[in-house]
């Protein structure tokens, strides 16, 4: 029988989870074994998954979990260099040069796991099965903001944290941006989740938005437009021949951009398409300062929708659960080309 094992996040912040109650009903229902852990943080409350019929498990304890079970997660696992001998989905963030990534593989190839990225589970035009990708839209652009009004009153953002659904965020934001005079934001990916789900927060705010994609992009740069405007939303995944959007030299010249909000958030990779900053910002510390005269704060959260978890959960696991329902067929359709992928960047380490 098929063992679905869905562990605690153990990353700070990290309230959401890709298999809700009523998931996890469906799964019982057709036959799987469904293992939930206790969570002291998980924004679905657990009742409602001993409801749906499924086994319980103490937090954090899926390194003892059977060895035939697939460990199910979303964030990373803790880096503490131990072999991995379990199947394991979740977002490794491991095929794209990553320095982190490639630890990973290691532990996965020392312990003769498997990894089945939720980012490469596609279907049979190459495209997603799954995304959070309107949601960490939607919060990016919302810090992002957030960044600059914190600039028009000379300060850098504080810390943010989350919020019980939209309404509430779109409520503090329109309280913080009162009597403001709204900014020019520029989003590049706009007609996919991440960038509709940028574009409607800045809409909602008054924020009037420049929507580029592969057409506008499709020059390869340098594209000295997104330096017009006062916010850029990055929302175009950092992958082979992605253009540069913001060169180093964006920290010098005459510009009126004070703000970008890098949602794919990649600082790490080799294809980063900004280079004016090298890692990732958080949740105590949202925005990192570039230049000061004018200020250019980046902001690149890479668990964003966790700023509204119930939400971007019950989303995400919607899209996820008919390709969980297929994991019978390991071998075949999403699994099976997530495990081509897996293959071949193991075979590298």
């Amino acid at each position: 029988m098929t063992h679905l094992w869905v562990r605690a996040e153990q990353r700070p912040n990290e309230e959401r989870v890709g298999l809700t109650p009523e998931g996890a009903a469906a799964l019982v229902q057709a036959g799987l074994r469904v293992t939930v852990e206790k969570s002291s943080v998980r924004a679905i409350p657990l009742e409602g998954y001993v409801q749906a019929g499924v086994e319980i498990a103490e937090e954090n304890t899926w390194p003892q979990a059977p060895a035939d079970a697939i460990i199910f997660g979303l964030k990373e696992l803790p880096e503490d260099g131990t072999p991995l001998p379990h199947r394991h989905i979740m977002f490794g963030h491991a095929y794209k040069g990553q320095p982190a990534g490639r630890e990973l593989l290691k532990r996965f190839k020392a312990g003769g796991g498997t990894l089945y990225d939720l980012e490469y589970l596609v279907n049979d035009d190459g495209r997603r099965v799954a995304a959070f990708g309107y949601w960490a839209g939607y919060a990016g652009a919302a810090v992002a903001l957030k960044t600059w009004a914190a600039q028009q009153r000379g300060a850098l953002i504080g810390p943010v944290a989350k919020y019980s659904g939209r309404q509430a965020l779109l409520d503090d934001l329109a309280s913080e941006m009162h009597a403001m005079l709204r900014p020019r934001a520029i989003v590049i990916g706009a007609l996919g989740r991440v960038g509709t789900g940028a574009s409607d927060l800045c809409e909602a705010l008054g924020v009037t938005v420049t929507k580029w994609d592969v057409a506008e992009t499709a020059s390869g740069g340098p594209f000295p437009e997104v330096l017009q405007h006062e916010i850029f939303l990055n929302c175009i995944l950092a992958r082979p021949g992605c253009p540069v959007f913001v060169p180093a030299s964006a920290k010098t010249e005459s510009r009126a951009l004070t703000v970008i909000g890098d949602i794919a958030c990649d600082p790490t990779s080799d294809f980063s398409p900004i280079k004016v900053y090298d890692r990732a910002t958080d949740w105590s510390a949202p925005a990192l300062r570039v230049a000061d005269v004018p200020p250019l704060d980046v902001t690149a959260i890479d668990n964003l929708p966790s700023l509204l978890p119930v939400e971007s959960s019950e989303d995400y696991a919607a899209q996820l659960l008919p390709s969980l329902q297929t994991l019978t067929a390991l071998d075949a359709g999403v699994w099976g080309r997530a495990k081509a992928e897996f293959d071949r960047h193991i075979a590298t380490v």
